[in-house]
């Protein structure tokens, strides 16, 4: 099989990936969707089951509230319409881990419909590792622009359970199942097969978690299972109206290997035209270790389900009351917190980006802004210190020693000349090192405090310059970046705490 980057330039412009994706979002509710029995994540195997759940035979589901609040919560945030009514049904199918044989779903008539997502501007050509483009959803030079995707439909399922296939005895010729998850509530987001390219696939699944995450409706840990996402791609040549024959990659746990197994199976499909083969319907799993997706087994088609309504649940109704309710507990979401912030806080759009990457982040980086004289200082205090100190721990934001209120007072300090920028560095260090905030380390180190003595400062020059006379001759035969040097001599003997600003300034009088 050969990889993306053998693709001709000609076999690239010929054909166009089309992609869809379907993901699948736990909701942050205390209970399963029809029963009582609690949905923590952890539990030993088989333990938070009832009648319900488990399917037994005259056990009746009864509709969690919350679970349908917090699903219209998540398709308003999408901006999808809801619908007043909405039907659900029984979604038959065989596995060993759905009990009941039928999975309790939404099909023709769902909680929501016509959402989208906006992407940012950008060309809709992916690219691979070694730069080369590859099947893009626009051809280069066309110039970037911002897209919508948009979202065919948001509606409410129970999960099903879990087929073990390790960790317990007699493994390697068993399987077992653990029904946890069965009855725990989901809502399935389905795009629209209009996303071009993986890397926009990428960005639109970040997008939507981020969008997710904001409105708290679900804590989207993949690790756990609260979020996953099939994906659902196809070729065809392009300028082409007609869908390619299509394969769903299943079960893929990060976004990076979505990414990843769609670069990959668009170019298996394009391998498989261009030698004369034919694409089939099939369902596919991806190997992140081989980079390669495998086929599983041929795709079920709707109808194979034999959808029907669901003889004991009554239609759900969201009315318009209901729904303004709803819509009252709608929080800022991101890209009008991002506008907002640039507004507020005379920050970049850039630092918008950085500092909304979580609800947590943002909230915290604008209680640091309030206290501060200088948001912009904070929002760059952030970023650069605290920011890359925490990804070189591994570690969140919500795990960092120094809080918002100590960034707030670091940079309160610099913006009064009190401490250096070399000091703060420092202190920063330090804070870390001890798992301590920035105040209670200052404190500890006896509130230091950049020199701006003059008298000192100039003896410390007057020994730099007496120190360095080739440099001296070099900044007054015209070579000014000199003074960079000079400058840093003198902060070196004054051990950072010299007034840089100062130091300039007596510098140039003295070389001049």
């Amino acid at each position: 099989m050969s990889t993306t980057a053998d693709i001709s330039v000609a076999t690239r412009t010929t054909y166009e990936p089309v992609i869809g994706l379907e993901v699948h979002v736990q909701l942050l509710t205390a209970s399963k969707i029809f029963c009582s029995c609690s949905t923590r994540f952890g539990a030993p195997p088989n333990t938070n089951v009832c009648p319900v759940c488990l399917g037994m035979p005259g056990a009746l589901p009864v509709l969690n509230r919350k679970a349908v609040e917090f699903a219209t919560l998540a398709a308003m945030a999408l901006n999808c319409r809801i619908n007043e009514t909405s039907i659900f049904a029984r979604k038959n199918y065989f596995y060993p881990d759905l009990p009941k044989g039928y999975q309790i779903s939404q099909y023709d008539k769902p909680l929501a419909e016509h959402g989208y997502i906006e992407l940012g501007s950008r060309d809709r050509v992916s690219t691979i590792s070694d730069g080369r483009q590859v099947l893009g959803g626009k051809d280069a030079g066309e110039g970037a622009r911002a897209t919508k995707i948009g979202i065919t439909r948001v509606h409410l399922e129970e999960d099903a359970g879990k087929s073990l296939h390790e960790g317990f005895p007699d493994a390697d010729e068993k399987t077992a199942i653990d029904l946890n998850r069965t009855g725990v509530p989901l809502i399935e987001i389905v795009s629209e097969p209009e996303i071009a390219t993986p890397d926009e696939a990428y960005e639109y699944l970040t997008r939507l978690k981020e969008i997710i995450l904001y409105t708290g409706v679900s804590d989207c840990n993949m690790e756990e299972g609260s979020l996953r996402c099939d994906a659902n791609v196809s070729v065809r040549p392009r300028g082409q109206k007609e869908l390619g024959t299509k394969a769903e990659i299943k079960n893929v746990n990060s976004f990076r290997f979505i990414r990843q197994a769609l670069v990959y199976e668009i170019a298996r499909q394009v391998e498989v035209i261009e030698t004369g083969g034919k694409i089939v319907q099939e369902t596919r799993l991806y190997n992140s270790s081989e980079g390669k997706t495998y086929g599983m087994r041929s795709k079920e088609q709707a109808h194979d389900y034999r959808y029907f309504p669901e003889p004991d649940l009554l239609p759900l109704v969201v009315d318009e009351k209901w729904k303004a309710e709803i819509m009252k507990t709608m929080p800022e979401l991101p890209e009008v917190r991002r506008a907002r912030l640039v507004m507020d806080y005379g920050i970049t759009e850039y630092d918008a980006q950085v500092l909304t990457a979580s609800k947590s982040l943002a909230d915290q980086f604008e209680a640091a802004a309030k206290a501060a004289n200088n948001p912009k200082r904070v929002a760059n205090l952030v970023q650069a210190e605290l920011m890359g100190r925490l990804r070189a721990r591994g570690a969140e934001i919500e795990q960092s020693p120094i809080s918002m209120k100590g960034v707030a007072a670091s940079a309160d300090l610099v913006e009064s000349g009190a401490i250096s920028g070399k000091m703060l560095k420092e202190l920063y260090d330090l804070s870390f090192e001890r798992n301590k905030d920035f105040p209670e380390v200052y404190e500890e180190e006896g509130r230091p405090q950049q020199s701006s003595d003059t008298s000192a400062l100039e003896k410390i020059i007057d020994d730099v310059v007496a120190a360095n006379p080739k440099q001296l001759e070099q900044y007054r035969a015209g070579k000014k970046t000199m003074l960079g040097f000079f400058v840093g001599q003198v902060m070196k003997a004054s051990k950072g705490q010299a007034n840089p600003q100062l130091v300039n300034e007596m510098l140039i009088k003295k070389l001049e």
